[in-house]
């Protein structure tokens, strides 16, 4: 979250600012979230710089997301953990669920003015959003008289029209309250956060309208939301391919949100097959290389880190296959973290290559492009 970083200011004996500092992507972004330069101003310099203008050596096609600007967000965001998960117990003891949520969302709203509107601190910031916007749907939740009579929450979502309704409207409720929440500090999580209460309403009005067709299709229904979500955080990241804007940090949690709706509805039907069915385990060693490539293509890691688990059982399966039985665990582990090392180690050579393979002007649209 990188324009909610306060960059570091020269003091009156550090002289003019170094080239590579000033070329730097993060120096960029940093300017362009605090007005300085303009988006086309930083594009200009961010090329000057890898034309050797700056001499900066920066790998340029890392994914560059800072969730920690110092000790001092990890100090305030415990303070934060403290003071509302206190303030929760406290309301729903003395207030009830309604005015309780609603007391910890004033609460986590008041806090963002001063740490993400004024300090621009990067971790609390998403603590607060997050904060915020459980708060508020809790709060809607208990006025609409969903948390009656203590069920659970797996109960009030499934095929009960008189609960989908209720659920719909708080899921409404904190869509908005979360699109006024990114109108006012532009947190760039909010957008996913967003995204996923939008799901969220969509499952509940379908389930209002066709509750058992909604149980049969669950798997259908998550890859579809995240195909959409998907396409929304391409769209951010087509928008900005050198990577220098708030846009990349939206994206990259559209990314993270997209990556699980993808992948488990999939993955979680083959790698529940039966152990003797070697063909399942193939294809989810087959589904985890071509997440790899999309990966690659898109330089975001998100996808392929939630396939991971699955290609970790895929292992296991082929480790036992080989008679490996007495070091399954250790065996499969070592085999996905060679897996892991030798993309990472690879990955910008890797990435060369796939995009070389794809059609020019799409390989010229996707983020750091080869040769741009």
């Amino acid at each position: 979250m990188q324009q909610t970083a306060p960059a570091p200011a020269a003091g009156p004996g550090d002289g003019p600012i170094p080239g590579p500092l000033a070329g730097s992507t993060a120096f960029l972004r940093e300017g362009v979230a605090r007005g300085i330069i303009t988006g086309d101003q930083a594009l200009a310099l961010d090329r000057l710089a890898r034309d050797g203008g700056a001499g900066s050596d920066e790998p340029r096609d890392d994914e560059r997301l800072r969730f920690v600007t110092g000790f001092a967000d990890i100090f305030v965001t415990l303070g934060l953990g403290l003071f509302l998960g206190s303030a929760t117990v406290f309301g729903h003891e003395y207030l009830g669920a309604v005015l309780g949520n609603a007391l910890v969302a004033i609460f986590a709203w008041g806090l963002a003015e001063f740490f993400t509107r004024r300090r621009r601190m990067a971790l609390p910031s998403i603590v607060l959003l997050l904060a915020f916007g459980e708060a508020g749907f809790a709060t809607l939740a208990a006025a609409l008289g969903l948390a009656e009579g203590g069920g659970s929450w797996p109960d009030l979502i499934g095929p009960r029209p008189t609960r989908a309704l209720p659920l719909a409207g708080a899921t409404f409720g904190t869509v908005l309250l979360v699109a006024a929440h990114y109108r006012r500090f532009a947190v760039p999580i909010t957008v996913a956060a967003g995204a996923a209460a939008g799901i969220g309403l969509a499952f509940a009005l379908m389930l209002a309208a066709a509750p058992d067709f909604v149980q049969a299709s669950i798997p259908g229904l998550l890859c579809a939301a995240g195909l959409a979500v998907f396409a929304l955080a391409m769209r951010f990241d087509l928008a900005d391919p050198a990577r220098i804007t708030r846009r990349t940090d939206i994206a990259f949690w559209l990314h993270l949100l997209a990556a699980p709706l993808l992948v488990h509805p999939v993955l979680s039907e083959l790698a529940g097959a039966g152990e003797a069915d070697r063909g399942a385990t193939l294809g989810v060693l087959a589904i985890v290389l071509a997440l790899a490539v999309v990966a690659l293509a898109i330089d975001r890691r998100a996808l392929l880190v939630s396939g991971l688990v699955y290609a970790g059982i895929a292992f296991g399966r082929l480790v036992r296959d080989a008679g490996v039985t007495g070091a399954t665990v250790p065996a499969s582990l070592l085999l996905l973290g060679a897996f892991i090392l030798a993309l990472s180690a690879g990955w910008h050579p890797l990435r060369a290559r796939v995009l070389r393979a794809l059609p020019r002007p799409w390989a010229a649209r996707l983020p750091h492009p080869i040769g741009a």
